[in-house]
């Protein structure tokens, strides 16, 4: 999905208030914002109020629709609030991953939170996140497993980290969605030139207590599994639920994440991939 920065809208209506201010050469004294960004000691319902999340359901075609979310985050509460807020629904189902190298501080602001909605739930099982390592695909795959089993009938899941934020609404996301008529959204191409190298070589990833990377090295790796033609996209996605059964279950799918565990950046090819199987799947091709 198209994101922007969360914080725009705040800062234009601001700025223009203050050119205002200016123009009539008078003084401008701003006043607390009576929406409420921060988790503060309070009982759940009076946070929800606070806060102005939405507790009923819309429409009957967002109830007949209801999506699922991850939410990979490890750090910037505020913005994981924000972002919270701003995409929840009543009748969605949500999985928040926070990175296990994430401070006790920052993961129990999250856990208050999520307390506060049945619907909204910390992933089962957390990884120590690498930028660009396969820890970053395991976490979106440790959720999906989360969601799959949720009891909610969700239609599409949709992968995002805090630092993302709609430019669309609910529903204006699930009629989009509609257009797809049951197809994933992958978008991807045959990889370019310099992404070669991240499949080609073998890549490790290495934590310490300063910095965590992943290290590339000369060793060449073996051919993708049952023969497959690697694809090189996006790695937000939004996926059915038939086809994240097919991610979790399938012979082919767990043999690409095991093959994947060393490459670079495996998120960015492992769905695409996925969804390119001849004779599998019916695919949107978005370039």
């Amino acid at each position: 999905m198209p994101l922007s920065q969360p914080h725009l809208f705040s800062d234009t209506v601001r700025n223009s208030f203050c050119m205002l201010s200016m123009l009539k050469e008078e003084v401008f004294y701003p006043v607390e914002n009576v929406l409420k960004t921060t988790f503060r000691e309070s009982t759940c319902y009076e946070y929800r109020v606070q806060s102005h999340y939405i507790t009923e359901t819309l429409s009957q075609e967002e109830a007949d629709f209801p999506l699922a979310f991850t939410l990979t985050i490890h750090k910037d509460f505020d913005t994981f609030e924000r972002l919270f807020r701003a995409i929840y629904m009543p009748q969605n189902v949500y999985c928040v991953h926070v990175d296990q190298k994430a401070t006790f501080a920052f993961k129990d602001a999250v856990k208050q939170l999520l307390s506060c909605f049945p619907n909204a739930f910390l992933a089962s099982k957390m990884e120590p996140v690498v930028y660009g390592g396969i820890s970053r695909l395991q976490a979106d795959i440790n959720c999906m497993k989360d969601l799959v089993a949720s009891a909610v009938p969700w239609k599409y899941v949709l992968n995002t980290c805090g630092q993302d934020f709609p430019l669309k609404t609910n529903k204006e996301i699930i009629q989009y969605l509609k257009g797809f008529i049951g197809k994933n959204l992958t978008p991807g191409v045959l990889p370019p030139a310099h992404a070669i190298g991240r499949t080609k070589y073998v890549h490790q990833e290495l934590l310490n207590s300063k910095n965590s990377y992943v290290h590339k090295t000369g060793k060449l790796k073996s051919p993708p599994p049952h023969n497959m033609t690697i694809y090189f996209g996006t790695a937000y996605v939004a996926l059915t639920r038939e086809f994240a059964n097919f991610v979790l279950q399938d012979q082919q799918a767990l043999d690409l994440l095991s093959w994947s565990r060393d490459t670079y950046s495996p998120d960015e090819h492992f769905w695409v991939t996925l969804n390119r199987i001849p004779g599998m799947y019916v695919f949107l091709v978005v370039v």
